[in-house]
Parts: C-alpha cells; structure tokens; sequence
C-alpha cells in the first residue's frame, strides 16, 4: 500500500486522535494541528472528558513512538499563515479537516457561543481552501454531518448536486439542506464554499456526511482483546475524550455515562438520576461506531477521487431512533447491574420534526470495500466497562452529565417541562 502523508486537523479530538493512531500504525506519515479549543470549550461549558487526558506534549511523545509524526502543532488555523507554512513545510497528500467547533448544543448556548462557532469553522475552512487553492493533487477530506440535511421528506441523495426542475426549466443545483443548529450550518456553509472551491480552482475534495459516532475505543488502542470485548486491556495512554455533557457530549455516550452515575448515586445516596427522552423519542438518525468511523476514513483517504473531483460521502452503520437508544441502555444496566433507571419523557428542547421520514442514500464506501462491522448493542458492554472504570470522573462531573441545560429558544438555563416519568 501507498504511504501517504496525511495532515490531520483537529488531531487532539475525539477523531482526529484515533484516526492519527490508525494512520501511524499503518506505516502512513503524519502531521497534526489543533489549538485544543475543545478542551477550553468543555470546561468553560462546566464539562470534561470521561478519560483523563494527557498533556499535548504527552500525546506527541506517545505517537512519535508509533511511527513517523511530523509534528503536533498547537495553533489555530482561522489564523493567517497557519496552514499556509504547514502545507509548504509538509506538502500533504490528504489533508483531514477536523479542526471545528463541532457540538450543537454548545453553538446554541448564546450569542457569543453562535459567533464563535461561525466564524471558527467558516475562517478555518476559507484557510485551507486558500492555502491549498493551487494544489488540486492535495485531498480534502471535510469532516460534515447527516445533520446538515435535516430530516427532509426524500430520499437523502449521496451527491454533491440534483437536478432541479421549475416551472418547466432544469438545471444541476447543489443539495438542498435545512440544518438544525448554528453549527450545522457551519458545516453547510463549508459544503458551499468547498463546491466554490472546487469550481473555481479544481480543489479535490470528499465531503464526508457522517452520523453521529459513539464509542470509547479502537483497536488501535487495545492491548489485547478485540474492540466489543469488556475485557480487553486498553492502553489507558491512548484513549481518546469522551465527552458526556449536555454541550459536548452525543446522544449515546452522554446517556451511558448518565445510567452510570444514576446508579452510583442510588447506591451512595438514595436518588435516582433519569435518563431523558425527548418529546416522542421518535427522532431517527444515522449512527456509527469509532472504530468503523476511523475504519471508513482510512478507507477513503487510500481511495481518493479524481484529480478536481468533489465526492460527497455519506457516512452511517444503522438507523436508529432516540428511543431506542435510551431503553437499550436502561436494559442492559438493569440486567448487567440490576439497576432500574427511571426515564422521563420531557418537552424536546431541540427545534426539530419528532416524527419524519429518513431513508439517506450510501453507495461509495461499500463501493470502495466498506464493511461496517459493530453495531451499537454490540458494543453497549465494553463502552459501559470503559466509563465505570472511571466512574469518579463521572461523578465529579455529576451535575452535567447526560443533563438538559440547553434550549434551542432559550438558550443556557433552560427549564425542563417534564410530560410523564416511568419508573
């Protein structure tokens, strides 16, 4: 196989850190940035990693001993000469665009937070188009998200334009998409502006459309053992963050963290922490492990498209309602540990349809070999084991973890309005 130099922005965070570790394994050569603004983020929003984190220097050290690291620069890309000089200095084959605000909820909290966001991931991504504007042989790979699209009564198309009719006269029209936070719009706008790109100077770029992802660990950072397996030995120095907050965290690995302290503080003080379902619970969404996440992105940067080509990528292992998730943790805890968690239904604090049609398209990466191998039951008992093992720091972080603090109409502080609890 080809060795690649592959620049990964954003190489601190919950993907860029094991796609790193995948990259170096495979004999690949790699080039990080990050400002570790997520950090800062996350605690400035009261929140944290379920894991501790080692100390950037430390992570460096760590990858340095896998293979050939380039660099871990700390830097901030929206920056003018960042990427510039480190794409002169690295001369990327794949350059992997992580480096965004890229939780919804914290893009909610307020006006400073919505201005932060927009203008951190829109600057970043005009960086790297300008600083790779005359060198299409360079990949781009976009990190984007299903939720750009909404939850639009069609077919979701896996392309970058459709063909538009109206009133009699056709044309090829970008996608249309409808997303649901000021963050997913960032990643809209990005979609824009790459297509801008890409028409403009011929940029090469794969738009990666990708579910919300879920897990603790891949294989990378096992010392034995495989990924669904509860045992397995981790090497605790690779772990990646886990966030678990209502700002940072996503959907399944807040609410196992959530079930985890409910029932330590049931057992330390008496009371029962809810898990919470969103108005129906019938919200439906494309999920993805880590593992078959990273797996799908090695995938497509060792199978680039055509020199000047734009190849939008859905990205997604199983459809699966809110719902679902929430009673499949309440039922693995309550027969792995005998713990019953109580659930309560309350008013969606998102502006979003509770029951819609979601059928998205995926053709290229089965095309290109991918086969997804976990499911999230699958991998429920090992990202449970991960996060008890570290059940004081899901503690320490009780008042926020898995909790509701944010509104799309309110804003921070937002005030539950529970519609029925069951026990």
């Amino acid at each position: 196989m080809e060795t690649k130099r592959v620049m990964i922005l954003g190489i601190d965070g919950y993907l860029g850190w094991p796609l790193a570790l995948r990259m170096l394994r495979k004999g690949h050569i790699v080039y990080g940035i990050d400002d570790l603004s997520t950090r800062y983020n996350a605690a400035l929003a009261g929140e944290g990693s379920a894991f501790p984190l080692p100390e950037p220097k430390e992570r460096e050290a760590y990858l340095r001993e896998l293979g050939d690291l380039q660099a871990f620069q700390v830097a901030d890309i929206t920056q003018p000469g960042v990427l510039r000089e480190a794409v002169e200095r690295f001369r990327p084959d794949a350059v992997v665009h992580f480096a965004e605000q890229r939780a919804a909820p914290f893009s909610m909290m307020d006006e400073e937070r919505a201005v932060y966001t927009m203008y951190n991931n829109i600057i970043g991504t005009i960086r790297l188009i300008y600083a790779l504007r005359d060198r299409p042989e360079v990949h781009v790979l976009k990190m984007g998200t299903m939720g750009e699209f909404g939850t639009p009564n069609y077919d979701i198309p896996e392309a970058a334009y459709v063909e538009f009719t109206y009133k009699g006269k056709s044309d090829l029209m970008p996608v249309p998409k409808f997303a649901g936070s000021w963050y997913h719009w960032t990643k809209v706008h990005d979609t824009h502006n790459l297509l801008f790109a890409n028409r403009v100077w011929g940029l090469t770029v794969t738009d990666v459309n990708q579910g919300p992802v879920y897990g603790t660990r891949t294989s990378d950072m096992l010392m034995g053992g495989s990924v669904e397996d509860p045992e397995a030995q981790v090497d605790e120095r690779l772990r990646t963050r886990i966030d678990i907050g209502d700002a940072f965290g996503t959907v399944i690995n807040k609410n196992i963290a959530r079930a985890l302290v409910s029932m330590a503080l049931y057992r330390k003080e008496g009371r029962k922490l809810p898990l919470y379902q969103y108005g129906k619970a019938r919200q439906v969404r494309g999920f993805i492990s880590l593992e078959d996440s990273v797996e799908a992105l090695e995938i497509l940067i060792n199978n680039p498209p055509r020199e000047g080509e734009f190849r939008a990528v859905n990205q997604f292992r199983e459809l699966l309602t809110t719902g679902e998730i929430i009673f499949a943790i309440r039922d693995y805890i309550q027969s792995a540990y005998n713990y019953e968690i109580p659930i309560e239904w309350i008013e969606d604090p998102r502006v979003e349809k509770e029951e819609h049609y979601y059928n998205p398209e995926i053709k290229v990466l089965p095309s290109l070999g991918f086969r997804p191998k976990h499911t999230f039951r699958q991998l429920l008992p090992s990202m449970v084991e991960d996060m008890r093992r570290y059940l004081d720091r899901l503690l320490a972080f009780r008042d926020v973890v898995g909790e509701v603090r944010i509104g799309w109409r309110t804003g921070i502080g937002y005030s539950k309005r529970v519609l029925k609890r069951e026990e």
